[in-house]
């Protein structure tokens, strides 16, 4: 059966269409970034990709070449008789690598050679992501935004969790980025994610989205953790309707005791996250938190970092940079836990009818 070759910009609005994506690049191009949903079967691997390539440099192309494609058949057969072999003749798979085609366009050929129909993409994942980020302008500006507002602690997560429970659509950039978007907001034993996979997962999210529904999400920064938000989609989120979700302090601090317990567990890890707030506070004053959390008053800290730090940060940032939150409707839980916020976001989309 003929192989068949897309555009980049096709494969962006036909990624449904397939039944597997295969990435064929090596472990470390795939982990760095790779088109939603694709699984990796490397034509080869990182060490041969480097042996490989040291040989190109060092001896001759063609010697190279003629070990690779030797490297490359084996793998390719592995990966055949382990995923291929069950797959019915009407198995619809989309490939790529990383540019040229190569190591994509040997498990292409094979695969269309046994008879599955295999589409190849033109410019593999180079050019996806090129087109990828000029999708992502055309995209952020359709939607009717509605930005969660609040200070740190009031629940916005809780309340996005909720409303997405509840039908809602929901863009969660916290979730997509592995981070709580803060100073403190690093969650530990997770990485987060590339640039370039943060990029993806925003596109992957976004393109799902139905234009004639609002889209709920928090009022991030330009920056979650060590990841930036594409300015195109963060002037949109700024320029949208906001709601200012209000709890007492004394929720607040006991949510981010709940949210945080792993800092409640291990008081010496969050005396280290505090020595990120040296510069701006002091020594004298991080080292007073420090001694208190040593002490066990872990919530004297959390309340003091709200009222002092978090709170005039966020409510200074709010002011200047979303352009409607100073008409914010304020929005009251009957508290912090799960079905208060449960409550709270039926009865936001019942008010506005957007349920599905």
């Amino acid at each position: 059966m003929p192989l068949v070759t897309i555009t980049a910009e096709e494969a962006l609005q036909r990624l449904d269409d397939f039944d597997t994506i295969i990435d064929a690049r090596s472990e470390d191009e795939y982990a760095e970034d790779h088109l939603p949903g694709a699984v990796n079967w490397p034509t080869l691997d990182n060490q041969q990709r480097h042996d490989i390539g040291t040989l190109y440099k060092q001896v001759n192309a063609f010697e190279a070449k003629k070990r690779g494609g030797a490297i490359a058949a084996r793998n390719i057969a592995t990966h055949i008789e382990r995923e291929v072999i069950d797959k019915p003749k009407d198995w619809k798979p989309l490939t790529y690598c990383w540019r040229g085609g190569k190591r994509s366009g040997s498990l292409s050929l094979i695969l269309s050679e046994i008879g599955f129909r295999v589409t190849l993409i033109d410019g593999g994942y180079k050019a996806f992501r090129a087109a990828l980020l000029l999708d992502i302008p055309r995209l952020a500006p359709q939607f009717d935004w509605r930005v969660i507002c609040g200070t740190t602690g009031s629940g916005k997560t809780r309340l996005l969790q909720a409303l997405q429970a509840a039908g809602a659509q929901v863009l969660d950039l916290e979730a997509l980025a592995n981070h709580r978007s803060s100073v403190l907001g690093a969650i530990p034993g997770v990485a987060q994610p590339s640039q370039k996979q943060f990029d993806t997962r925003i596109w992957d999210a976004l393109r799902r989205f139905d234009p004639q529904r609002p889209v709920y999400v928090e009022s991030e920064s330009k920056k979650v953790g060590n990841v930036a938000v594409p300015g195109t989609l963060i002037e949109a989120i700024r320029a949208a309707p906001c709601l200012n979700l209000v709890l007492p302090d004394e929720e607040r601090v006991a949510l981010l005791l709940e949210d945080y317990d792993f800092f409640v567990q291990n008081p010496e890890a969050f005396c280290e996250r505090l020595d990120a707030l040296t510069e701006l506070k002091g020594k004298q004053v991080v080292d007073g938190w420090k001694q208190a959390v040593r002490s066990g008053h872990i919530d004297n800290v959390v309340r003091d970092l709200l009222l002092s730090h978090y709170d005039p940060v966020y409510l200074q940032s709010m002011a200047r940079n979303f352009k409607q939150f100073g008409a914010a409707r304020e929005i009251r839980p009957a508290d912090r836990s799960v079905p208060a916020m449960r409550a709270l976001a039926e009865q936001l989309l019942a008010a506005s009818g957007n349920t599905e």
